[in-house]
């Protein structure tokens, strides 16, 4: 049965951040267009359409696989629809099963009309404040991003196990997440079950830069399948996380790595380690 549910998983999702916009060009584009109209520059689309082609290439296994298809995820904004349609032009039609606009993998909202000089007072408070809990004003906070991909990311393993992506078992099945640097963090920070404080340390994407979170060997997902420990440590993660990694490249589906540090050591280091010790005590 275990096996038979694990055809149906799919051997990757890959989570890219957008290309080049308007917006990371000129942060005063924000104080007259709306966030979701940003569009992307010629840069931008140019590495759109090179991440659709490194992304085929890792999908198809550099062209040695021939059972595989594709589903795409998009945030509705105006920057990630562009991206997506220059990556679908490495893809014929007969390698999508699908294409679905996700809400719920947006943009952090950062209020309306976004006034330059405002703005940077707001963010230089966010860094005091931490990047995480901090809400901007008429906006969100990555604690809202968080919520709205954890909600997400429910009903996205719902599609899976009723299979209503219909996937045919046959084929390996990659999801493509095509979205913004806050909500592709907060995405890993809730797959890896990662730490606020974990989350601080972390490194945006670049422009139309790319994550793939891929099967191992024993059914667990991990960045280490595809990534280096150098690409990781430039990422952001700790040695204990990427050793964490590494170590589900290569677990059963399910296991527990009681080597992971920040999941017990952070709130229990002062505790006896036996029922002796704490008798003694």
């Amino acid at each position: 049965m275990v096996t038979q549910h694990h055809k149906f998983l799919p051997k990757r999702i890959i989570l890219v951040r957008h290309g080049e916009s308007q917006g990371n060009l000129d942060g005063s584009a924000y104080a007259t267009t709306p966030d979701y109209k940003i569009p992307l520059t010629p840069q931008g689309l140019a590495q759109a359409r090179l991440a659709g082609e490194e992304i085929r290439r890792v999908i198809s296994d550099e062209d040695r696989s021939a059972a595989w298809k594709v589903y795409f995820y998009v945030s509705p904004y105006e920057r990630t629809r562009s991206t997506l349609r220059e990556i679908g032009r490495s893809f014929p039609k007969k390698r999508i099963i699908g294409v679905r606009e996700e809400c719920r993998v947006r943009e952090q909202d950062f209020g309306n009309f976004q006034v330059a000089e405002r703005m940077k007072v707001i963010k230089e408070i966010r860094e005091r404040f931490g990047r995480f809990f901090y809400r901007f004003p008429e906006g969100e906070s990555a604690a809202d991003v968080f919520d709205r991909v954890s909600s997400f990311l429910e009903s996205l393993w719902r599609d899976i196990d009723m299979n209503r992506l219909h996937h045919d078992p046959s084929d390996d099945l990659n999801l493509v997440i095509v979205s913004h640097g806050l909500a592709a963090r907060v995405f890993l920070m809730k797959w890896f079950k990662w730490t606020v404080e974990q989350f601080e340390h972390l490194n945006n994407f670049e422009n139309s830069e790319f994550r793939v979170i891929q099967v191992g060997e024993g059914g667990e997902y991990s960045l280490a399948v595809h990534h280096t420990d150098e690409e990781m440590k430039e990422w952001g993660l700790s040695p204990e996380m990427i050793a964490d990694q590494n170590w589900r490249a290569h677990a059963n589906k399910g296991a527990w790595n009681e080597n992971c540090p920040w999941y017990l050591d952070a709130f229990f280091d002062h505790l006896p380690e036996s029922d002796d010790s704490a008798e003694e005590d």
